[in-house]
């Protein structure tokens, strides 16, 4: 068993708390995604898994096994950073052989390892070059080839697509899920990038300041968001969040009234203010509907439209169909997917569902 599991973890830097009470368990051949915003603790949460930061309270376990005084070398773990780290005069052979010469690990196992570890990631041609000789996609690939090299019980991922190129990002985090799901080691992959989160994680937890918001699976993170900072930060473009007032059958806002949604019905009191969130997809022009809104930006992108549009005081996003394509400065109505829309308390912004 490789599990990872934080309990009661606080990280501070003297007065300074940067992580309190964190509670986490990452599952045996789990790929967990940490996602949040910078500043979350997500990275600092990462590196005390790896040592690189000291535990200031509470326990790290990976398998079972406490590890907070431990030394990295110790944790039977592997680390892929941002930046590659790789050593710039050896070649790619000698970059992933450069962690097991160091653990005495004999020159014939040294062989069976980066040649196993090439063919996984298909750059056994690239191994007599240096890093100056390859792309970005090619260095981020011997970074994660040193990681597998190492046979850890748990791979730790810092951003490492941040440096590459939209296109190159795609297709590199598409590697490393096939990787991950061939390999089953348990890894723990931390970025700011919700897309990345919702496409590689089995589950995802989400950070602000320090504290864990939700841990789920993506569509559950998606489907279900736990409070209005959730609903936003996953999702794009994001959900929107319009204040409004519980008045009756109706949820009356500043510009224009919606049905409550009838799952809210006995939830919700009368006079109650709240947040109704839509997301964009929930949104359909249409002949006549509940909103009249003013179309700021149309964004058509191929296999959708985006549409930002004011509505009175309210800011909507909406996705619409590609033939639709409102000019700007025009007014459109649009409908509403009642059963889709979410209801967050206005002071808690906790979710009501």
């Amino acid at each position: 068993m490789s599990g990872v599991t934080f309990n009661e973890v606080a990280k501070r830097y003297g007065d300074v708390s940067v992580i309190e009470h964190l509670n986490l368990d990452v599952n045996d051949h789990e790929l967990m995604v940490l996602v949040g915003p910078s500043g979350c603790g997500k990275s600092t949460a990462l590196r005390m898994i790896a040592g690189l930061e000291d535990v200031s309270a509470g326990t790290i376990s990976i398998g079972g096994r406490v590890v907070n005084n431990l030394a990295p070398k110790d944790r039977d773990i592997a680390m892929v950073f941002q930046s590659y780290a790789l050593y710039p005069h050896m070649t790619v052979r000698e970059n992933l052989e450069f962690g097991l010469r160091m653990r005495k690990v004999s020159a014939d196992e040294r062989a069976r390892r980066v040649a196993s570890a090439a063919e996984i990631l298909g750059m056994s041609h690239l191994l007599e070059r240096k890093p100056k000789d390859l792309s970005g996609g090619q260095r981020q690939r011997v970074a994660v080839g040193r990681a597998i090299v190492r046979q850890p019980a748990v791979f730790l991922f810092d951003e490492p697509l941040s440096n590459l190129d939209a296109k190159l990002r795609v297709q590199t985090r598409a590697e490393i899920t096939k990787l991950q799901a061939t390999l089953g080691t348990t890894s723990v992959y931390v970025t700011h990038d919700q897309v990345e989160a919702m496409t590689m994680g089995h589950r995802i937890t989400v950070m602000r300041d320090g504290k864990i918001q939700q841990v789920g699976t993506p569509r559950e993170v998606y489907e279900s968001p736990a409070n209005a900072f959730v609903a936003q930060f996953i999702g794009t473009p994001p959900m929107n969040l319009i204040a409004a007032m519980v008045s009756g059958d109706s949820l009356q806002t500043a510009s224009f009234a919606l049905p409550l949604p009838a799952k809210f019905r006995g939830r919700v009191a009368e006079g109650q203010r709240v947040l109704a969130g839509i997301r964009p997809e929930h949104l359909h022009h249409a002949a006549t509907g509940s909103i009249n809104a003013n179309v700021d930006v149309v964004e058509p992108i191929g296999h959708e439209t985006i549409v930002y549009a004011s509505a009175g005081d309210a800011r909507l996003v909406a996705i619409f169909e590609p033939t639709v394509t409102p000019r700007a400065g025009e007014t459109i109505a649009m409908t509403v997917d009642t059963d889709a829309m979410h209801l967050f308390d206005a002071e808690t912004s906790a979710s009501l569902r």
